[in-house]
């Protein structure tokens, strides 16, 4: 079957189909690329597949996943469509990589990160992890959505205190919500706008690295 998105993928060094890899799913933000999300996450590449979801809407320069009505509030086909393609390909990526299903994390930035807690919610422990970077959960996804438990499902919230995007109360707003569904949410403000600073990147990767290595242990 047909990728339903273009990708941009990094294998560790040595890569070896005989074993199985953690993986990292990146999602862009509206009018990015894959590309810019590699950086967040470079370091960890030879420990871990990256694999970069470029959406399949042009917009200026760059892409996204889907469209809007207006800020926040996303048309809600596209969206559920671009929810649908992003399970079938994280289900057909696992099937064609080395990939280890009990390691798979999704980031996401912004629209990316909209759509990482999306996922979270409606996969359940089939990912092992999610990261948010400056994001929110639609409300039709919270109380339309056929959503599965998130107890078992690692989550690294972050937002920028200064964010005039989405305003940091609706970092507070999300993160409450998901410490109501499990304890395993972890939820970080910088001294930032809508960005992802040095600081939460360096935060985001010790937390990576931890978590997958503890599922490594738990095994």
């Amino acid at each position: 079957m047909k990728q339903p998105y273009k990708y941009d993928i990094h294998l560790p060094e040595g890569y070896d189909e005989a074993k199985r890899y953690p993986v990292i799913f990146t999602l862009h933000g509206k009018g990015s690329n894959e590309r810019n999300m590699f950086g967040l996450v470079e370091p960890l590449q030879d420990r871990f597949i990256i694999i970069g979801i470029r959406g399949d809407l042009p917009l200026g320069a760059g892409y996204q996943y889907y469209e809007l009505k207006s800020l926040g509030n996303p048309i809600r086909e596209m969206f559920d469509e671009a929810v649908l393609k992003l399970q079938a390909f994280i289900d057909e990526a696992s099937a064609k990589y080395a990939i280890d299903a009990s390691r798979r994390y999704v980031l996401g930035f912004s629209q990316g990160a909209i759509l990482a807690m999306t996922l979270a919610l409606t996969l359940g422990d089939r990912l092992k992890g999610i990261v948010a970077l400056n994001g929110y959960v639609p409300a039709f996804v919270k109380s339309e959505y056929a959503l599965r438990s998130v107890e078992e499902v690692s989550v690294f919230i972050s937002h920028g205190e200064f964010d005039r995007v989405f305003p940091v109360n609706i970092g507070n707003e999300t993160a409450a919500y998901f410490k109501a569904l499990n304890d395993r949410t972890i939820f970080r403000t910088y001294h930032s706008g809508h960005e992802v600073t040095e600081a939460n990147r360096q935060d985001v990767l010790n937390w990576l690295l931890e978590d997958s290595l503890r599922a490594v242990e738990m095994e």
